[in-house]
């Protein structure tokens, strides 16, 4: 028999900071919640050094704020913070797209079209998770072809602190997306670059009414 092979200490890490990170933007761990390593840790099957690995990284990613020797807690949802998140993923998006529309074949923007017959049947439906989870996977498939690592990252990085605004504004949001996503897959089978980026920018742009909009609340 084959000897099992350990799990890679850095595979353990991104398992916790995967499951923490998921569970701060479905609102699982609400604003303010303390977060304890050796619960998370139980929680997860994991010992409390990869849990700890995580937290670090969410705090550096806003998700966790912690005070040395007192506490790790999850972070209240500031719309400056979303605002600037947004700025930048924004025209992170923009970057992708104008790189990416050249270079999209068929099953591409037909991967797009997939996507967004199931965003528009979790809209319909009313499933928060099944919406954000398709709307990302339409605009990975830009993402992935533009090949730009450092867009990716930083896409990857600060998506997470807008996607907690869009679920609490579930509705909203995605009304106005849905008609926007199709002038933006029409514009990517047509190989217009310059379309598309400014079918993106308007995209990010109603996400910032959004932000707006929680500001008055």
């Amino acid at each position: 028999m084959e000897a099992i092979r350990p799990v890679p200490r850095t595979l353990l890490r991104d398992r916790a900071y995967e499951a923490i990170r998921d569970a701060i933007v479905a609102g699982e761990l609400e604003p303010g919640a303390v977060v304890r390593d050796a619960e998370l840790a139980e929680r997860l099957g994991l010992s409390r050094a990869p849990v700890r690995e995580a937290f670090a990284r969410l705090v550096d990613e806003g998700l966790l704020e912690s005070k040395p020797q007192s506490y790790t807690r999850v972070t209240p949802v500031v719309t400056a913070d979303v605002r600037d998140a947004a700025a930048v993923v924004g025209a992170m998006h923009e970057l992708a797209t104008r790189v990416a529309v050249p270079r999209l074949f068929a099953a591409d923007v037909q991967a797009m079209r997939a996507a967004n017959e199931r965003f528009a049947a979790a809209v319909g439906a009313g499933d928060v998770d099944g919406a954000l989870s398709a709307d990302d996977a339409l605009h990975d498939v830009v993402v992935r072809v533009a090949g730009n690592h450092a867009a990716a990252a930083t896409i990857a990085r600060y998506t997470p602190l807008i996607r907690r605004l869009e679920r609490r504004r579930f509705g909203e949001s995605t009304c106005r997306s849905a008609g926007l996503h199709e002038r933006l897959i029409e514009a990517c089978a047509a190989g217009d670059a310059q379309a598309a980026v400014r079918v993106t920018a308007e995209i990010w742009r109603s996400l910032a009414d959004l932000v707006d909009l929680t500001d008055d609340d």
